[in-house]
């Protein structure tokens, strides 16, 4: 039977009053004792029922603490290992997942429990189920203001071999024939034994890492026709087909080679793309083939990070509210709009959210005005830098252009179907010396300077920039950097263990609910924390402070005093008697 223990249930005798009171209050005040009192009982056991009937026994070790275990192997950034051991001997550990059981087999968990788990969570996407709980839990918990969010991304390094085109033609043709040896022999014995032994004997694969800078286009030429005739071989062989190490291959084919076709022989021949000609998303490496490439950031994934943040000075408690992974050649500006879904359906939605120019395209901040009630703070892209911005232009209230910047003003300005346009005279823009960089274009009697209303929308944008208003709210947009730097510090999410989508998004939700109780325990502790008394230089100091500032208090009000006293005698002077 699927049997869950409830952990908001009081023990009728205490199973820690073997801690003395010192001990117990350290273990309270900490993380552990957080997570015991809030986190754990509100984890999502009950998702896992599907996993467990009544024909085959209840689950062999207690729910809530195998996925408490998780969360901890990822706060802290633990190898299995590392987990297992803190589990079985680390008294905080037992004190923040209630282990109260004083049997040994309840302190102790096998490495494939632990896999299992892991598992069962990443294959149903229960770690969301998780992040949602333990964020709801605490923003109510600590009153937390979500009405102003920031967003950025972090890098992952995937953790594979960088693996130049020749390396990667080789590793994954290798890959292949290896697979198809040990699954399928008799295919396997068919094949030409010269193209077997260049790939999978280590004499032969040893001379493609000798390969001089001049020869790497016909080597390339050369692999290509090997997958190539792979590929055509075994095309209509279904037990080949599905195969992971033959889908790699056809994908690898089909991203970086092109066949060519003779005229006049019509032989078909494959050759190697141009490097320039592969696109970001193509296969980087057998190993892990769910990772792009960024010719910013390198191979791998990106995690979208979303976290509230306060302006005031008052103490505030700062909670990562959406965490998403996608691979590394996804471009920013996609990841504005699901973010915003997923806060919704949080009820999270907040007020202002800052970001960096790359999520802020016009078509972003429309979106999450009108559909989400989000202002979206962030720089905009005037495009070409080379030349003039609408918002160098003299602009009323209307969108009609005043005057260029040049102080020129239009023979005429008109408007049809939302499209502006702009009439400048021949004489004048023709002796302008920013001709060059003015985006008007000529025309048989004037100059024209045609814009749209999102040209105007992203011109008012700029000007905004420049103003107090927008430099005092973006301000606060470089907070989200540190919090960057502690989500790798504290969990090493830059330098994940794992490889595949699957594996990294579990990784990577699942520390940011560690980063959570992290931050919501130090504010706790923050909140209760008494002050320190002041020492006696800091007494001092503090008792002469006081003095001058009461002396200069007792003269400012005789200074006031006088100054009214003599006022009617200043005001009936004359004007010239200074």
């Amino acid at each position: 039977m699927f049997y869950v223990k409830n952990h908001k249930q009081l023990n009728i005798c205490d199973p820690w009053v073997h801690l003395g009171p010192k001990r117990r209050k350290v273990l309270e005040d900490s993380w552990a004792g957080l997570f015991q009192k809030k986190i754990l009982p509100e984890l999502p056991v009950e998702s896992l029922r599907r996993h467990y009937h009544d024909w085959n026994g209840r689950p062999t070790k207690e729910l809530h603490a195998m996925i408490g275990l998780l969360i901890l192997q990822q706060m802290h950034d633990l190898t299995d290992d590392q987990a297992v051991e803190q589990y079985c001997f680390n008294i905080q550990w037992h004190f923040a997942l209630n282990i109260t059981n004083t049997q040994d087999a309840a302190s102790y968990v096998s490495h494939k429990t632990l896999w299992s788990m892991r598992d069962k969570l990443s294959t149903d996407g229960i770690y969301d189920e998780i992040f949602d709980h333990a964020l709801q839990t605490l923003a109510k918990l600590f009153k937390a203001d979500l009405s102003k969010q920031r967003m950025d991304s972090v890098h992952i390094k995937s953790n594979m071999r960088h693996l130049g085109r020749i390396g990667l033609f080789v590793k994954t043709i290798k890959k292949f024939l290896s697979n198809l040896k040990r699954q399928h022999r008799p295919l396997f014995d068919k094949l030409d034994s010269t193209l077997t032994n260049r790939y999978l004997s280590k004499r032969e694969e040893s001379l493609f890492a000798l390969v001089k800078p001049s020869e790497s286009s016909n080597t390339l030429d050369q692999l290509a026709e090997d997958i190539f005739s792979l590929v055509q071989r075994f095309a209509t062989v279904p037990r080949v087909n599905d195969m992971a190490s033959f889908k790699l291959l056809s994908r690898l084919f089909k991203e970086q080679c092109v066949v060519e076709e003779n005229i006049q022989s019509s032989e078909k021949k494959a050759v190697a793309r141009p490097n320039r000609e592969v696109p970001s998303d193509s296969l980087q490496n057998p190993s892990d083939p769910d990772a792009g490439y960024s010719g910013h950031k390198g191979q791998g994934y990106q995690v979208q990070v979303v976290e509230s943040y306060s302006t005031t000075d008052e103490k505030q408690l700062s909670l990562l509210t959406h965490v998403s992974v996608e691979s590394a050649d996804q471009h920013d500006t996609n990841a504005l709009i699901p973010a915003l879904e997923n806060l919704q359906q949080q009820d999270m939605v907040p007020e202002e959210l800052l970001a960096d120019s790359l999520y802020g395209s016009e078509s972003n901040c429309e979106q999450g005005r009108n559909e989400y009630g989000v202002e979206v703070i962030a720089p905009a892209m005037p495009g070409n830098r080379k030349k003039m911005h609408l918002a160098e232009f003299t602009v009323d209230d209307q969108g009609w252009i005043v005057s260029c910047p040049r102080g020129i003003t239009p023979d005429r300005v008109k408007k049809n179907k939302g499209c502006y346009s702009a009439a400048f005279s021949v004489n004048a823009c023709n002796d302008c010396p920013d001709l060059k960089r003015c985006p008007v274009s000529k025309g048989k009697k004037a100059y024209y300077y045609r814009y749209k209303e999102k040209d105007l929308r992203l011109a008012r944008r700029v000007q905004y920039e420049k103003t107090k208003a927008f430099k005092e709210k973006y301000r606060f947009r470089a907070g989200v950097e540190a919090t960057m730097s502690e989500f790798d510090r504290r969990t090493g999410v830059k330098h994940l263990r794992v490889r595949g989508m699957k594996a990294v998004r579990f990784a990577a939700v699942m520390k940011a609910v560690g980063i959570n109780i992290l931050r919501a325990s130090r504010f706790r502790k923050l909140q209760h924390a008494p002050k320190a008394p002041l020492r006696g230089t800091e007494r001092a100091v503090l008792a002469i402070y006081e003095l001058v500032k009461e002396q200069i208090t007792r003269k400012m009000k005789t200074f006031t005093a006088n100054t009214k006293k003599f006022r009617p005698i200043f005001l009936n002077l004359p004007e010239n008697v200074f």
